[in-house]
């Protein structure tokens, strides 16, 4: 998983670009493409010989409105930030949907999870603002250039996820906890779905099942399942399939455990309003995370 971990930081730090100092007013008093005073085509990076110029003419040394350097060095330290945060919020997301899937916080939102997302949600609310500050000098740039009605998008996405998230933490999340502890003692084996699957995480005297080639396993009385969790790697409640392949020791390890069902795709049951709610938003937060990052490409390359 950590391998895993590292493949989705890295994808996402391939895709995240930089955003240039530029702006379109540049493009708009020339008429020319960002090709004229870019060495890159689409924009951004080292200038040419002519762009060199065209910003010495526009902001002389001597000018008053020159930024000084220390507000430079500010602004690329919030930047910077900016987009570290938004490498461990978007990663995150990517890493519980891709890697763990969303069942894993069916049964209770992890605290770890929790704090990284409000923190993460602090910090880039904070330094978007400073950057905002800085990027944007007047309403006009705002609401009349490509630029600024992308940051619009770009807000309205990250309060759509600032909301959903403050729902999932004080209504949902209390909801899903209070289901588990509710059912817990009802957990006796038999099949299960991946929702019902869940609630056996090995934690607080829950029994320990993990599921593996569409089997569910009991791990409950494995010391290698302590608390649930083996190798601080692999948590119970969950379809191990993948994971366990990759494994350093082979099936018939997990195979002297005691089956207790087979995982079910679905259960005619209706499935609980608070846990659709919680599954409907995470998968929208996905989605917001994929358009976030297409909102940067289209700043970066354009279309």
């Amino acid at each position: 998983m950590k391998h895993s971990l590292s493949c989705i930081i890295l994808f996402v730090l391939l895709v995240l670009p930089a955003v240039g100092c530029a702006t379109e007013e540049y493009a708009r008093q020339t008429g020319l493409a960002c090709s004229a005073c870019h060495l890159d085509p689409g924009g951004g990076g080292e200038l040419t010989a002519d762009g060199k110029a065209f910003s010495a003419e526009q902001h002389p040394p001597s000018q008053p409105g020159t930024m000084p350097t220390a507000v430079k060095g500010f602004r690329l330290a919030v930047g910077y930030l900016h987009l570290l945060t938004a490498i461990l919020w978007f990663g995150t997301i990517l890493y519980v949907h891709l890697v763990l899937k969303p069942a894993y916080a069916a049964s209770g939102l992890p605290r770890g999870e929790v704090r990284v997302g409000v923190l993460s949600m602090l910090v880039m609310g904070l330094t978007g603002l400073v950057l905002t500050y800085y990027r944007v000098p007047s309403l006009e740039v705002l609401l009349h250039t490509r630029f600024g009605l992308l940051l619009l998008v770009k807000i309205g996405l990250y309060l759509v996820m600032v909301s959903s998230a403050a729902v999932v933490v004080t209504v949902i999340g209390p909801r899903l906890k209070k289901n588990i502890q509710a059912s817990a003692t009802l957990v006796t084996g038999g099949d299960m779905t991946s929702a019902e699957l869940s609630v056996c995480d090995g934690k607080e005297g829950r029994p320990a099942y993990l599921v593996y080639n569409g089997l569910i396993y009991d791990a409950t009385a494995s010391a290698l399942w302590k608390q649930g969790q083996h190798m601080a790697r692999h948590n119970a409640g969950m379809d191990l399939s993948e994971a366990l392949k990759q494994a350093p020791h082979d099936e018939d390890r997990l195979q002297r455990l005691p089956v207790v069902g087979k995982l079910l795709a679905y259960r005619a049951e209706k499935t609980p309003l608070h846990l659709r709610v919680f599954y409907t938003m995470a998968y929208m937060n996905l989605t917001i995370v994929f358009l976030i990052v297409l909102i940067l490409a289209l700043w970066r390359w354009g279309w």
